[in-house]
C-alpha cells in the first residue's frame, strides 16, 4: 500500500485513539488550522448547490458557515447542542414544508447541506469533523445528479483534495500546509488507475444519473411546441448550448444552416401549435442532390426532435421521420447525444401534398386581425398564381421596413395588426406569424417552421456552435408543382441576421447580450478555448457510452461485452492495479530512500563483526546493544542510531541531515 495511505490510515487510528481520551482543548473545539481548511472544504462542497437550492435554504448554509467562521476566528466553544437540535428540527420542518416530503434527491441534497452546516457548529471532538467530511463527500457526489459538466467535475475534485487535508491536518497538526497539499495531491494520484480502471470497464449505464425526468430537466430551456409573439426572443438573451455540429466537409454557407424544429400549423390567433403528424422509419420524401455530411450533437432538452439541417436522408439508427419533415429521436433525448447525419438541402418536398394538410395549411380564427385580412385581400387582387401572391406579400413587407429587435414591444389581442400597422418592431417569431398570416389570408398554404439558423465556428477545434440565442422561425409556403418552399420573413427586414448573425442584424445602440458585444473580442475568444475543452470533455468522457464501451472491448479483443465478463475483467484490472502499485511502492521505498541506505549499509558494517541488526530490533535497541559490544565506539554509535531514529520517525529527514548521517558512517572506523 502506498506511504502517503499508511500515513493516514495509521494517523486516523491514532486521531480516534485520542478522540476517546479527550485528546482535542477542552476550551477550543476545533483548531483554526484544521478549522480553516474544513470550512474551506465546507465552502468548496456547498458552492455547486447554492443555485439550485431554494434561495432561503442557501442563505441558511451561508450564515451557519459565517457563524462558525466567526466561532473559529473568536476561539470560542460551539453553541449548546439543545440549539443546534432546535436548528435541526427547524431545518427538516421547514425542507418538508419547501418540498412536500423527504424522499428524493431534491429534498436530500437540501437536507446533506443544512446537516453540514449543523454539524459544523457542533464540533467537539475528532469524529466530528471526520462526520463533517464525510458530508463533504456526499454534497461532493450529489452535484454530478444536476450537472456533470468540465466546471463541476473541477469544482468537485478541489473539494475532494480539501476534505482529504482536512483530515491530515487532523491526524498530524504540526505538518506544514505544504506538506499537506503534498500528500494530500499524492493520495488523490495513487487513485488515478482505479479511476482510470472502473472509467472503462465497469458497466455503462445509459440516461441521467437520476431516474426522475422532472427533477433532471427542471429549469431547462430551449425550443417549444407552440409559438406566441416574444416566446422566441427571450431565447435570444440566452448563451446556453443548444447543439455542435462537424462537418466532414466544407462548412455549408449560411442561407443553408437552418436547423429544422416543430413545425406550428394550428393558430388560434395567440399562438402557434403543432398539428397532429405521421411518423415513420423512413422519409415521407426522396433526397436528392448533393449531400452533407456532419455529426450533431446535442445537449438533452428531454424532447424528441434532433434539430437536422434540410433534410435528412435514410439513416439506421434509432430515428424516425415525420410527415411535415422533422427528424425525431424514438425516445426524449434525455442525455447529451450524438448522431452521424446526410441532408440533402436540394431535395423538393411535399409535391403531392394532401388535401387534409393544405386544409389545415390555410385555416385562420374568426374575428382576429381585419386590417391584415384586408391587405392581404389587396394584395391577392388579380394575382394569376400563388407565386404572383408571394411576390406581393414579400415586397410590401420589405417596403415596409420592419424593424429587427430583441426587445419587442408588447402586443395586444389583434398582435399581427399590431405590429403590421403599429409598432413595427419585432423578432423572428413576430415576423414569421404576420408573413403566415397574411399568405393564408391571400389563399396561399402556409405554416410556421421554428428552430435554429446559423451558428458559430469554434476556431480552436473547428465546430460549429448553435445556441439558444440562435433560435429563429421562419416560414414555409406551398406552391403547386413546387412542394413546400422556404421563406424566412425576417431576411426582407434584417438580411444580416442570416449571414452574420443576430448581433450584426440588431440596430445601432440596442443593448447586446455580454458575450456578443463587438469590443468584448478577448472575451469570446477565452470562451471558445474553454468551450473546445468542455466539448473534448463531453465527447471522450461523458460520451463514454455503452456503444463505446463495447467499441473499446472489441478493440482488445473481448466479444463479449455482458455483466459476467465485465465484472470479471474489472476484478482483474483492479486487482493487477493494487498489486503493481504495491510491488512499485516497495521497489520505490528500497531504490529510492537514501536514508533507508545509510542504515542497510551501517548494519551492514556492524554485520563484519557479528553485531548484524536483527528483524524486530528497533534503532536504539540495536545502538545500546552495539554500544555494548563495543564500548571504545559507543559514543559515535549511539550517536547514529539516535540521529537515524529521529530522522525516520520524527520530521522528514532532508537531503542535508542525510547527507550528514552518511558522512558519519563513513567515518566509523570499527575493528
Amino acid at each position: 500500500m502506498p506511504e502517503a495511505l499508511v500515513r493516514l490510515w495509521a494517523g486516523l487510528a491514532a486521531g480516534r485513539r485520542r478522540a476517546a481520551v479527550g485528546a482535542m482543548p477542552p476550551n477550543v473545539s476545533l483548531g483554526r488550522d484544521q478549522g480553516l481548511w474544513l470550512m474551506a472544504a465546507a465552502a468548496v462542497s456547498l458552492a455547486p448547490h447554492a443555485t439550485r437550492l431554494p434561495g432561503w435554504l442557501s442563505a441558511l448554509c451561508g450564515l451557519l458557515l459565517a457563524w462558525r467562521a466567526l466561532l473559529l476566528w473568536q476561539r470560542q466553544r460551539p453553541p449548546a447542542r439543545l440549539v443546534v437540535l432546535l436548528l435541526a428540527i427547524a431545518a427538516g420542518v421547514s425542507v418538508w414544508s419547501e418540498f412536500g416530503h423527504l424522499l428524493g434527491k431534491d429534498p436530500g441534497v437540501a437536507m446533506l447541506a443544512v446537516l453540514l452546516g449543523l454539524k459544523l457548529l457542533e464540533i467537539r471532538a475528532a469524529r466530528d469533523i471526520r462526520a463533517a467530511v464525510l458530508l463533504c463527500f456526499f454534497l461532493q457526489l450529489a452535484v454530478f445528479f444536476e450537472d456533470q459538466s468540465l466546471g463541476v467535475a473541477a469544482l468537485s475534485l478541489c473539494g475532494t483534495l480539501l476534505s482529504v487535508i482536512t483530515l491530515l491536518a487532523l491526524v498530524d497538526p504540526g505538518a506544514g500546509n505544504l506538506e499537506r497539499l503534498r500528500t494530500g495531491t499524492l493520495l488523490l494520484t495513487h487513485g488515478i488507475p482505479f479511476m482510470l480502471v472502473l472509467f472503462l470497464l465497469f458497466p455503462r449505464v445509459q440516461g441521467p444519473l437520476w431516474g426522475l425526468p422532472a427533477d433532471a430537466f427542471s429549469g431547462r430551456t430551449g425550443l417549444s411546441d407552440s409559438m406566441r409573439p416574444g416566446s422566441i426572443s427571450q431565447l435570444g438573451r440566452s448563451s446556453e448550448i443548444a447543439f455542435r455540429a462537424t462537418f466532414a466537409g466544407p462548412l455549408p454557407a449560411p442561407a443553408q444552416r437552418y436547423w429544422r424544429g416543430p413545425v406550428l400549423t394550428e393558430f388560434d390567433g395567440e399562438s402557434w401549435r403543432a398539428d397532429h403528424f405521421a411518423v415513420a422509419a423512413t422519409p415521407f420524401y426522396a433526397p436528392a442532390g448533393p449531400s452533407i455530411d456532419y455529426s450533431l450533437t446535442v445537449e438533452a432538452h428531454n424532447r424528441r426532435w434532433v434539430l437536422a439541417l434540410d433534410f435528412p436522408g435514410a439513416n439506421l439508427g434509432t430515428l424516425r421521420y415525420t410527415s411535415d419533415y422533422q427528424l425525431q429521436s424514438v425516445q426524449p433525448l434525455a442525455v447529451r447525444t450524438r448522431f452521424n447525419l446526410r441532408s440533402y438541402p436540394q431535395t423538393s418536398v411535399g409535391i403531392a401534398e394532401t388535401d387534409p394538410v393544405l386544409a389545415a395549411a390555410m385555416r385562420l380564427p374568426d374575428g382576429f386581425n381585419p386590417r391584415s385580412r384586408a391587405l392581404a385581400a389587396r394584395l391577392a387582387a388579380g394575382a394569376t398564381s400563388e407565386e404572383v401572391v408571394l411576390q406581393r406579400v414579400i415586397e410590401h413587407l420589405r417596403d415596409t421596413r420592419l424593424t429587427y429587435t430583441l426587445r419587442p414591444p408588447l402586443l395586444g389581442r389583434e398582435s399581427v395588426d399590431d405590429f403590421l400597422f403599429e409598432t413595427q418592431q419585432g423578432f423572428c417569431e413576430h415576423f414569421a406569424s404576420a408573413f403566415t398570416f397574411l399568405m393564408r389570408a391571400a389563399g396561399v398554404p402556409a405554416r410556421v417552421v421554428t428552430g435554429y439558423q446559423g451558428g458559430e465556428l469554434n476556431p480552436v477545434d473547428g465546430n460549429l456552435v448553435v445556441r439558444q440565442a440562435d433560435a429563429h422561425a421562419w416560414a414555409e409556403v406551398w406552391l403547386a408543382g413546387q412542394g413546400w418552399t422556404r421563406v424566412d420573413p425576417t431576411a426582407l427586414s434584417a438580411p444580416r441576421r442570416i449571414e452574420d448573425g443576430l448581433a450584426a442584424a440588431l440596430p445601432d445602440g440596442e443593448l447586446l447580450p455580454l458575450l456578443l458585444r463587438p469590443e468584448l473580442t478577448w472575451l469570446r475568444h477565452l470562451r471558445y478555448r474553454w468551450e473546445a475543452v468542455s466539448n473534448a470533455w463531453n465527447q471522450r468522457v461523458l460520451g463514454y457510452n455503452p456503444d463505446r464501451q463495447r467499441e473499446f472491448l472489441s478493440r482488445l479483443g473481448l466479444a463479449r461485452t455482458d455483466w459476467s465478463m465485465l465484472a470479471g475483467l474489472l476484478s482483474g484490472a483492479m486487482l493487477t492495479v493494487f498489486v503493481s502499485l504495491l510491488l512499485w511502492t516497495g521497489w520505490r521505498r528500497r531504490s529510492r530512500d537514501p536514508l533507508e541506505r545509510c542504515w542497510a549499509r551501517f548494519s551492514t558494517k556492524l554485520a563484519r563483526c557479528r553485531l548484524g541488526r536483527r528483524a524486530w530490533e528497533g534503532p536504539l535497541d540495536y545502538g545500546d546493544r552495539i554500544s555494548a559490544a563495543l564500548p571504545q565506539h559507543a559514543d559515535g554509535l549511539r550517536d547514529i542510531a539516535a540521529s537515524y531514529a529521529r530522522l525516520r520517525y520524527g520530521n522528514a529527514a532532508n537531503a542535508a541531515e542525510t547527507r550528514a548521517l552518511a558522512r558519519k558512517i563513513s567515518e566509523l572506523k570499527l575493528p
